[in-house]
């Protein structure tokens, strides 16, 4: 069973953007995020959203789901070593975005102010930026 695991992960490995280096990983969380916050821009308030107001329509599973899909930012904030205190905030993040977000129907307005997973990925940059300068884009705007 090792043997396998070691064989997926060596692949994996080889696919871009599976990678565990910090390249690899500021690319996923960038794209989650993305997918998250700023998926479609909405005509006439040009305002973006993303899955997580989407998914704040559907009472109580859809606060859930979107809160593991934002714990899996800090779990690859974990693997990436930053500190117990970072991680801490980015839960604090995940946490109140759930409980503004556990108000069926209503908890989609929230979402249109504090974006949790922004925050989280602010937070990622910060510390890729400090500790691995090689992973540092230049973002056009």
């Amino acid at each position: 069973m090792a043997n396998t695991t070691r064989h997926y992960q060596a692949l994996a490995d080889r696919l871009p953007g599976f990678g565990r280096d910090p390249q690899s990983v500021r690319k996923r969380v960038e794209a989650m995020e993305h997918l998250l916050e700023r998926m479609f821009v909405i005509p006439g308030i040009n305002r973006p959203v993303g899955l997580d107001v989407i998914l704040d329509a559907l009472p109580f599973a859809g606060g859930f789901v979107g809160a593991v899909l934002g714990s899996w930012m800090v779990w690859e904030a974990r693997n990436l070593g930053m500190s117990k205190w970072q991680m801490a905030r980015m839960f604090g993040n995940v946490g109140v975005d759930a409980v503004l977000g556990a108000i069926p129907w209503l908890g989609a307005i929230p979402d249109f102010f504090f974006r949790s997973n922004s925050r989280n990925l602010k937070i990622i940059r910060r510390h890729l930026d400090k500790h691995h300068p090689a992973t540092v884009t230049i973002e056009a705007r």
